[in-house]
């Protein structure tokens, strides 16, 4: 009679709150979300609208940063004080001709910007994110250039919580500090 209430005991406290049993099971973010889907018509405006908003600090790990309008509003942040940090693929250390290319290569030599480059070019450098002043996270499947956003079948996905823009900006902390990652020098 004994081992039936055992097992019935253990059962009940594995379906109990707080049992993880992997990570969908760990407590929600609460966060104001709002989701884009482009192509569609505003959708490349969004991500000039949010770095307008920075006040203080972008970090930013773009596997691709090509977009005039994103590049433009980057460096408006910048004239405005804000402090960034931009964590790119290897395959962007070395801009190919071309005017996106050009407008690149002119953001990371600004005052203000600071800009690593992931040194294993093997192994890809693939977020589309950043965080906003420690308030807001964008991600998603959009690339930072003219194909993400305008021809390209993606989502951006804009959370307002300083947790989740925390833990996005722990994860890039970590990313940054990668000892083999590649200082950018103009």
């Amino acid at each position: 009679m004994r081992r039936p209430l055992v097992l019935t005991a253990v059962l009940l406290l594995s379906l109990a709150p707080g049992a993880a049993r992997g990570p969908l099971d760990r407590e929600p973010a609460m966060a104001a979300t709002r989701i884009y889907y482009g192509p569609s018509e505003g959708f490349d405006r969004v991500d000039p609208d949010l770095i307008g908003r920075a006040r203080r600090t972008i970090d930013m790990a773009a596997y691709v940063l090509t977009q005039r309008p994103v590049i433009d509003a980057l460096e408006a942040a910048v004239r405005r004080g804000v402090k960034l940090r931009l964590y790119l693929d290897a395959d962007q250390r070395d801009p190919q001709d071309g005017e996106p290319r050009e407008r690149l290569a002119a953001l990371l030599r600004m005052p203000g910007v600071e800009t690593r480059f992931k040194a294993n070019s093997r192994d890809i450098m693939h977020f589309k994110a950043y965080q906003v002043d420690g308030r807001f996270l964008r991600t998603g499947s959009a690339n930072f250039s003219f194909s993400g956003s305008r021809r390209q079948d993606n989502d951006i996905i804009v959370l307002e919580s300083t947790e989740v823009a925390g833990a996005f900006a722990l994860k890039f902390q970590q990313i940054w500090t990668r000892r083999d990652n590649d200082p950018f020098r103009p």
